[in-house]
């Protein structure tokens, strides 16, 4: 008997144990200091965990995109921030096998731009050719963003530029206003980097893509989105900034038990107020945002479960 009864209980609590978060806390892959992955999903991780204690969401720091996305296909992570790049040629299979993962929920729009200091003579693009730019970490998906928009005028950050690889994403800012380097690239509302270096008594001004030069970027790559940088978004920036980009996402593992997925997307919608109040980037990441760019068939039957008793009309 005394065996029987193990058996069961063991039976039972392996039908129950998806229900909880295991043992060691769900584990939410983010990025290097310094970025604005590592930024959002610190203060992501604190708002669900308020919401729901027991998902016990734990952060697994990475080196961006191109890591989380392979720490989610081996399992070593449950979520992971990916940019819009580097997720689409990865859900896509574009020049790679194709991955299977699925999305929890859109963070935020990433309009590709340089920042310089005020004083910095460089007014356009080109005006940058040769000069030594700081591009982000080795596996950041922005790199890739860079690249799209980079050839799509024509130019190379390898050939036509001095391309610096940063070995955390702290190190960029750091780099421009101490002269090594004459722009940092990066992306998005609320980058770190971008309010280091506008925050800083340098101050900062920002390079992006012409209308025409959009137009181009675009002709060449379509799957860009025009997007725009709020006006005062960043100290000194008066006027928006139109540029182009993709949003970020948040996937997880297709194995996630749906109710874990399902338990995570609505911490995550109720924590949304707190979450923008800390973070102006936060304020993109709603679910209405997330119906709106993301395709049924990209989401976690979990989250889309959650988003249907919204009562907002799934996409086909």
């Amino acid at each position: 008997m005394r065996i029987a009864s193990l058996l069961l209980y063991l039976c039972l609590f392996t039908i129950h144990l998806p229900l909880t978060a295991q043992a060691d806390g769900l584990r939410w892959a983010t990025a290097t200091k310094g970025g604005g992955f590592q930024l959002f999903g610190q203060h992501a991780i604190a708002a669900i965990n308020a919401q729901d204690p027991d998902l016990g969401v734990v952060e697994l720091p990475s080196k961006g995109s191109r890591q989380n996305l392979r720490l989610l296909q081996s399992g070593e992570a449950d979520i992971g921030q990916v940019e819009g790049n580097a997720a689409r040629i990865a859900l896509e299979g574009i020049g790679t096998p194709k991955v299977d993962l699925k999305v929890l929920a859109v963070m935020y729009p990433n309009p590709g731009m340089f920042v310089v200091p005020v004083d910095s003579p460089a007014t356009n693009i080109d005006d940058l050719k040769g000069q030594p730019i700081a591009f982000g970490t080795q596996a950041s998906g922005l790199r890739i963003l860079a690249r799209d928009v980079l050839s799509g005028l024509d130019l190379d950050p390898e050939k036509d530029f001095q391309q610096i690889i940063l070995g955390k994403a702290a190190d960029g800012p750091r780099l421009v206003l101490d002269g090594k380097a004459a722009a940092l690239w990066g992306a998005g509302i609320g980058w770190p980097g971008f309010v280091a270096v506008a925050d800083s008594p340098a101050g900062a001004r920002f390079i992006a893509p012409s209308s025409a030069q959009i137009e181009r970027i675009r002709t060449h790559h379509p799957h860009l989105q025009p997007m725009t940088v709020p006006a005062h978004t960043y100290t000194g920036q008066t006027q928006p900034i139109d540029s182009v980009g993709l949003w970020s996402l948040i996937l997880v593992r297709p194995d996630l038990d749906d109710a874990i997925a399902y338990r995570l997307a609505r911490a995550l919608h109720l924590a949304q107020p707190q979450l923008a109040g800390e973070l102006p980037q936060a304020g993109y990441t709603t679910p209405d945002n997330t119906l709106r760019y993301v395709g049924k068939e990209r989401l976690h039957p979990g989250a889309a479960r959650y988003l249907g008793e919204l009562e907002t009309a799934l996409p086909d």
